[in-house]
């Protein structure tokens, strides 16, 4: 799966969850860290949690591996890297402490909300 195909699924994979605040950070002009950063919002430790979960099972099925994962002990902040695609699932404070909005502004950015995609 391209990584533009793959950073979409993720987030509407985040939103079968209720994931909050989904976007995706188109980054190929910017860094060679990743193609993208998909950044989602989790409402408590249990929501991140499922949140990833869902993610690495669905797209494990499709035979799609997870390379690494971190931040699965604490579920403040949870990084699933799939190489071209890093998922951030974060606790709303986390997310503002850490601010990857600002840190990525130069990135093109899309919002993902309820199967409707705005740039």
């Amino acid at each position: 799966m391209e990584a533009t195909e793959l950073s979409q699924k993720v987030a509407q994979l985040a939103l079968q969850k209720k994931g909050e605040d989904i976007m995706i950070f188109d980054l190929r002009q910017l860094t060679d860290v990743a193609d993208f950063f998909v950044l989602i919002t989790g409402g408590s430790d249990l929501h991140v949690k499922a949140i990833a979960d869902f993610i690495e099972d669905e797209l494990e099925k499709q035979g799609i591996r997870l390379y690494h994962k971190e931040g699965y002990e604490n579920l403040r902040w949870v990084l699933l890297d799939y190489v071209d695609v890093v998922v951030h699932i974060f606790r709303p404070e986390t997310r503002d402490f850490y601010n990857l909005e600002r840190l990525w502004a130069d990135a093109t950015i899309t919002r993902v909300e309820d199967d409707v995609t705005t740039d």
